[in-house]
């Protein structure tokens, strides 16, 4: 959600430019500052932020995007198992136009993964997985230097040569590893050029999903319970495995919702029902929204800024309407992701704290420059949860319960 100022918008950020009268409502009586998703010095990616909002040091649990998605899909993994998030892209005349194949369906992406899977049956040590739309995985068994592997993620390699991109080395141990993934990629090419749902796309004009593209590479993680973190149970709603693979893997109970996609045609409504009916036997529950990430990903600014404000209406607002008297809670993205370079960056984000009957706020609307102005400060990404706690035990105490 968290954007830089854009000319169109006369220098003003989505966020800034969208009608989102909740979150200002909670971020006016609230308390605001900037978080830190991303520490110094690494890649600034959903899997860290995201760790990071739930309290785990991403220096310390370092796990890869791969590893979290299989969690999320159940996938067993031995130790020496190393598995890759794997992208359907679009491949054309040598260059990576689209890190999705233009959105494709999961339907059609089944049809697809389903024939590469039967293309790579006799290659020994690899595992294919569909996931959801372009999202799927790949396991590489039995090479545990195969994360060693570095990958470029597609999503921030639009418009280069495939051939400046494919998979490299970072140890003599994983020239094997890279190796074979390289071959995998430029073999998928080859075999999908002429599939009948990539025939169909094409006369529709759409972008074919040509070229299997392996990325974010991680071994079965191990990472201490959020109640063994926090002290308070946690729950998760989220249309991204990659979320609740995160969730799995700290033992925090998934919420699955009808119509939860990750993309912009979301059910929103869904998931704010969910949430509160989940919030009646839980003590947190986070709710993870995909949508203005894919839109700026695609650059397209009025997506963006529609997907920011269903947030804000469809989904917030329905949850500030059935909660009750006592409760705090917090709203941010997880990093920035520019529409000028449809990528993320590492950026401390926006944040706002509001706890019900907690007096006077910030005063400030809820965007990237006022945040930076609450009295909030900068903070770290692993302070966010114990801060709404925090607030959550004042509320308690002055009810004397």
């Amino acid at each position: 959600m968290a954007d830089y100022p854009i000319p169109k918008l006369g220098n003003h950020t989505p966020l800034q430019m969208a009608d989102t009268p909740n979150m200002d409502y909670l971020s006016r009586n609230g308390r605001i500052g900037l978080l830190r998703t991303i520490p110094e010095g690494l890649e600034p990616s959903s899997d860290t932020a995201n760790l990071s909002i739930l309290g785990y040091d991403p220096c310390r649990y370092q796990v890869g995007r791969g590893a979290l998605e299989a969690a999320s899909q159940g996938i067993p993994l031995a130790p020496a198992d190393v598995v890759f998030r794997c992208n359907l892209v679009t491949e054309k005349n040598g260059y990576l136009e689209d890190y999705s194949a233009g959105q494709i369906s999961t339907a059609e992406a089944f049809e697809i993964i389903k024939s590469l899977k039967r293309s790579i049956r006799g290659t020994e040590g690899i595992d294919l997985y569909r996931g959801v739309g372009y999202r799927h995985l790949l396991v590489m068994r039995g090479d545990p230097f195969a994360d060693q592997v570095q990958c470029v993620a597609p999503h921030h390699a639009q418009g280069r040569r495939v051939n400046e991109l494919l998979p490299t080395p970072r140890s003599i141990e994983a020239e094997n590893a890279a190796a074979h993934l390289t071959k995998i990629m430029l073999d998928s090419r080859r075999i999908l050029e002429d599939h009948r749902i990539n025939r169909a796309r094409k006369k529709a004009g759409k972008k074919p999903g040509n070229m299997l593209w392996p990325w974010g590479p991680g071994k079965k993680p191990s990472l201490p319970s959020f109640e063994e973190v926090h002290g308070v149970k946690g729950s998760v709603i989220s249309g991204v495995d990659l979320v609740k693979g995160i969730a799995r893997l700290i033992s925090m109970r998934v919420i699955e919702v009808p119509g939860a996609t990750g993309y912009p045609d979301t059910n929103y409504e869904n998931k704010a029902e969910y949430a509160l009916q989940e919030l009646e036997k839980t003590d947190l529950t986070f709710i993870h929204v995909e949508a203005p990430d894919e839109a700026s990903h695609e650059g397209n600014c009025e997506l963006k800024i529609r997907t920011i404000e269903d947030l804000d209406r469809r989904l917030l607002g329905k949850i500030m309407d059935g909660l009750e008297d006592r409760f705090v809670i917090s709203v941010l993205p997880d990093h920035y992701t520019s529409l000028r370079s449809l990528k993320h960056t590492g950026d401390p984000v926006p944040f706002l704290v509001f706890a019900s009957e907690n007096g006077n706020g910030d005063g400030y609307p809820f965007d990237e420059a006022s945040a930076a102005k609450g009295s909030l400060g900068l903070i770290e990404g692993k302070c966010l949860i114990p801060l709404m706690l925090e607030a959550g035990k004042r509320i308690t105490l002055r009810h004397g319960i």
